[in-house]
């Protein structure tokens, strides 16, 4: 009978670990580490595992390869993109996964989630097995993105609960909302280069840091994973965006990383701006628990107003019509929020951590 198990991801807004056993074939999906409080999946009494594969290459996915020796150094697998954007050489050398369509008998499937460069649903076991969502997002105009297809169980990133705004809707009120300059600290693999590129389409002076423009140029080399169009977006990026840097002066939009304002480009001009009290800065994805953006936005200092990276309850009721599952498991949000999906739509989520089917 196969078995799903949270080690960490459900009840709790932590790493992403979930454990896939089928006969004898036992998988990881994500390794993560934090966001909040640095926090890893415990792996004490985990057993043997045959091989992790990793829905993208954000932290909370992947910081967790600090326990790689301890799980006993099994195959790893990303997509391209995913390995060629990794800041860790274990990941850079991973096997890629989009080339794989069998593991020890469990077939493999996978497709683009629409969350950042390279991201993955991943299906285990065909139509009687398991749907892995990762984190995804059905809104983004710069990553593919597609609906995974029906399996008997489901794994689904539900981390903005019953909030149901579109992303259309928060573009208007951040546009309404911007005073030039503003700085959105945000990660460059992710929503920052799909910020930069909807302020430059309203003819608005954009700068990045080198670590956008760094993600940018490399996914050149991966157009396949962007929507139709995405190629020549970034190329007008490149060719348009400033050059921000850690002395730069505050100046129309800017977009750097960290998305926290926790390390690089963003935190020197988001404590210069804020010190100087000149301009914005406006935070748009999680606030880590003890992070500066926490502080700030606590403080007054800086503002948070949210830009989808995850699916809304309208794209939740979509991921849950297309899979068809008989269970599902509720990834990556507090148990409340949880409760409140389960007394709210009557989908089928089960209590606790693990499903067998």
């Amino acid at each position: 009978m196969p078995k799903v198990t949270a080690i960490s991801g459900v009840g709790v807004k932590g790493p992403a670990c979930f454990l896939y056993e089928a006969g004898e074939c036992r998988l990881l999906l994500d390794l993560g580490r934090g966001p909040d409080a640095d926090r890893l999946p415990d792996i004490d009494g985990i057993g043997r595992i045959d091989a992790v594969l990793f829905s993208h290459g954000h932290a909370d996915h992947t910081g967790g390869l600090v326990l790689w020796d301890a799980i006993g150094r099994p195959p790893l697998f990303a997509t391209r993109p995913t390995s060629a954007l990794s800041l860790h050489p274990e990941l850079k050398d991973a096997s890629p996964l989009e080339r794989l369509s069998e593991i020890d008998g469990i077939s493999v499937e996978c497709g683009p989630c629409g969350h950042a460069p390279g991201a993955v649903w991943i299906r285990l076991g065909g139509e009687t097995g398991f749907v892995y969502t990762g984190d995804i997002s059905l809104e983004s105009t710069l990553f593919r993105s597609s609906l995974p297809p029906r399996a008997a169980a489901l794994v689904f990133d539900t981390s903005y609960g019953r909030a149901d705004t579109s992303l259309a809707e928060q573009k208007a009120a951040i546009d309404a909302a911007i005073e030039q300059p503003v700085l959105f600290p945000s990660p460059a693999g992710g929503r920052g280069l799909e910020m930069a590129l909807h302020f430059l389409s309203r003819g608005l002076g954009v700068s990045i840091c080198p670590a956008h423009r760094q993600v940018a140029e490399t996914l050149l080399s991966h157009e396949k994973w962007l929507t139709d169009g995405g190629r020549l977006m970034l190329e007008n990026l490149l060719s348009k965006a400033g050059r921000l840097e850690e002395d730069s002066a505050p100046d129309g939009v800017m977009i750097a990383a960290g998305p926290n304002a926790e390390r690089g480009v963003a935190k020197v001009l988001a404590e210069r701006m804020t010190a100087d009290g000149r301009g914005q800065v406006i935070f748009t994805g999680h606030l880590a628990a003890g992070e500066p953006a926490e502080a700030m936005v606590n403080a007054g200092t800086a503002r948070f107003m949210r830009w989808n990276v995850h699916p809304r309850l309208s794209e939740q009721a979509r991921l849950i019509e297309a899979v068809s599952a008989r269970q599902a498991l509720a990834a990556f949000c507090g148990l409340e929020a949880v409760g409140d999906l389960v007394s709210a739509t009557g989908w089928p989520i089960v209590p606790g951590v693990v499903m067998e089917w």
